[in-house]
């Protein structure tokens, strides 16, 4: 299918049916300047008050315990280092199954993240269970090879037994206005990808502007992405309550558009279970509890699941066990 023209992101039933049929499509680049250009504006000021006054809305203490335990089943526990072993691996596979060996209560993570050599080793690492492996490709984390370079990396995660795969946009391609390069690469990518899902990169600290995270959030999902996500963990700001709020805020619209909904992943500088949980409350208020589920929220984090663990054990027994109680993965 190619699609010719566009008309903006306006609420026609019409146009509708066109980004509907346009997900995944051959789109001209005057059609997906149309798009991307014709969107709102973000209001910087107004989504830093939003945040901000997210940000102060508290659990509960009946309610605490079932918060940890939800952003517990929505972590990627992820081990992204040049010195990964297949020992590491095995151990970060055991921590996400038994995330606490003393307290069966704790329920496992969402899924472990590694790098594509190593993606056997966790699929051994969790079989029997229902944890999911996702592996970083497409030049993973600065994005800078040929696609041909970069959908062997795919094609080599995948063939491993990868279930998502997480790809890096060419940030200096959409910064220089090239949208359609980003967009095909995005396609081809979903196309290799077969039956594993595919979370889309935007490295948000490296694109400036709120408007930039809008343009690149519909970009991705249009394109077909399953999952847009903040960062790589590589780059300082990685995921932001503002950057956060704009991609939730353009899954939410996406899915009102297209009836296709698109998950939300952030990763980087998440490492509180007070940061985690005000990620639950952000996506609960923007996006809606629909999103409220690990299919469509997830969290990158490597030291975050013990401080979630500590927060657990001091809600269960009155007493914090302390970050030396734990295993570290």
């Amino acid at each position: 299918m190619t699609v010719e023209s566009g008309t903006g992101v306006a609420g026609t039933v019409a146009h509708r049916q066109w980004l509907a049929g346009a997900i995944g499509a051959e789109i001209s680049d005057a059609a997906l300047r149309q798009v991307l250009l014709g969107l709102p504006g973000v209001d910087q000021v107004g989504t830093a008050e939003r945040t901000a006054s997210l940000a102060t809305r508290s659990v509960k203490r009946d309610a605490k315990l079932w918060a940890l335990d939800m952003a517990i089943r929505r972590v990627d526990l992820t081990t992204l280092e040049g010195a990964d072993t297949p020992g590491k691996v095995r151990d970060l596979c055991a921590k996400a199954r038994r995330p606490d060996p003393g307290d069966p209560g704790v329920p496992p993570v969402a899924a472990v993240c590694i790098y594509p050599d190593l993606v056997r080793e966790a699929r051994a690492g969790v079989a029997g269970t229902q944890i999911a492996v996702a592996s970083v490709a497409t030049a993973f984390p600065s994005g800078r090879a040929s696609l041909a370079v970069k959908l062997a990396d795919v094609a080599d995660a995948v063939d491993a037994g990868a279930d998502e795969v997480d790809m890096v946009i060419d940030r200096g391609a959409f910064l220089s206005g090239r949208y359609r390069q980003v967009y095909e690469e995005v396609r081809a990518v979903r196309e290799a990808c077969g039956r594993a899902h595919l979370k889309v990169i935007l490295e948000t600290g490296e694109l400036a502007t709120l408007d930039n995270v809008a343009r690149a959030s519909w970009l991705a999902m249009l394109a077909g992405a399953d999952f847009i996500k903040t960062s790589t963990g590589k780059v300082s700001p990685a995921a932001t309550p503002a950057v956060t709020h704009v991609m939730l805020t353009a899954a939410r619209d996406f899915a009102a558009a297209t009836g296709r909904r698109v998950g939300v992943k952030v990763a980087g500088g998440v490492r509180t279970a007070k940061d985690a949980i005000r990620y639950l409350v952000l996506v609960k208020e923007t996006a809606g509890e629909e999103w409220l589920t690990p299919v469509l929220f997830r969290i990158g984090a490597s030291s975050l699941l013990n401080d979630l663990l500590m927060q657990r054990s001091k809600q269960l027994t009155g007493v914090y066990a302390g970050p030396d109680y734990f295993s570290l993965g």
